[in-house]
């Protein structure tokens, strides 16, 4: 890496730290073909841990069926113990809650859709009867003493019904807030946000008391969007986003779903506008060419292809 770049040039109205919520071993390995071995798995987590990233997202205590991909979840998860960072699970019903707590995990997640076609595809039920699904896991999560955070996706666009709006948006967010969800991720699952839509979003979850600090955002970068969304969540408060190391992942039940933001795209922004993250960008380009050798194919990080150009 070039020593002084990118130069950090301060700009107004933006979080002096942002918070990365890193989903790559989850999100990011889902929809992979060939079956990631379980090693591979657990040291990717520990590479993340180690570059600076204190929460990653580990697996998926899903059915096997859905996602064979993380088939392996209650041999990975205790392989991460001692890992130094926060290491949610998603769980899609109360059985999933009971596999990730028998293992110990203190973070779960769900996952939630804003709109009918794709809480059928996804989860074979209306949005209504998913929240209703949703409700026991959450309340006997927080009974545990375990945090839940409620994934929304679809939140700007669906494949199947064309442009969101921002009431329906407004009205899921408002009810896994409602049930106790300590924070909430708002997927742009397809990547057809753009800035002006992320604010009129963002702001009217504040009018419908969903502040901020509650948020995260969770864009894919199918049209080149991400980086100027996020730029615009961040300056409407928002301080936690999620990405993906290597930008690795899309969504097996979203097929115009390409990858996940990049990591190390997010943290080169970040790093030049002066916000900190607390994120080694050189250890973390190096994890994701690890990984990216492991899948037998280079990355699609921006960021990873020049800083690991220059490195050769």
């Amino acid at each position: 890496m070039t020593t002084g770049l990118p130069l950090r040039v301060p700009a107004p109205g933006l979080p002096a730290r942002v918070r990365i919520h890193e989903v790559g071993p989850r999100d990011g390995l889902q929809n992979e073909k060939s079956v990631v071995p379980t090693a591979v798995k657990a040291e990717f987590v520990r590479r993340l841990a180690a570059a600076g990233l204190g929460t990653v997202e580990a697996t998926s205590f899903v059915h096997p069926r859905w996602v064979p991909q993380l088939a392996d979840a209650e041999e990975l998860f205790p392989l991460l113990a001692g890992v130094p960072a926060r290491l949610p699970v998603l769980v899609p019903n109360e059985r999933g809650l009971d596999r990730a707590l028998a293992l110990g995990a203190r973070e779960i997640a769900v996952f939630a859709s804003a709109t009918e076609s794709f809480a059928r595809a996804n989860l074979n039920r209306t949005v209504d009867e998913a929240l209703s699904m949703f409700r026991p896991t959450v309340t006997r999560a927080i009974e545990h003493g375990v945090k839940v955070r409620g994934y929304l996706s679809m939140c700007f666009g669906d494949p199947w019904e064309g442009p969101v709006a921002v009431e329906q948006v407004v009205r899921v967010t408002r009810e896994l807030a409602d049930m106790g969800c300590d924070e909430l991720s708002l997927g742009d699952t397809i990547g057809v946000a753009t800035p002006g839509h992320v604010e009129a979003l963002l702001g009217a979850l504040a009018e419908a008391g969903v502040p901020a600090s509650r948020l995260a955002v969770h864009f894919h970068d199918t049209y080149g969007q991400a980086l100027s969304n996020t730029l615009a969540a961040l300056r409407c408060g928002v301080t936690t986003v999620d990405a993906s190391a290597g930008g690795l992942g899309g969504c097996p039940y979203a097929k115009s779903a390409t990858g996940n933001l990049a990591t190390e795209d997010l943290v080169w922004m970040l790093d030049g506008l002066g916000i900190e993250t607390g994120v080694d960008l050189a250890a973390l380009t190096a994890t994701s060419v690890w990984m990216a050798d492991r899948l037998g194919r280079p990355s699609p990080s921006r960021t990873v292809r020049a800083l690991s150009h220059k490195e050769s």
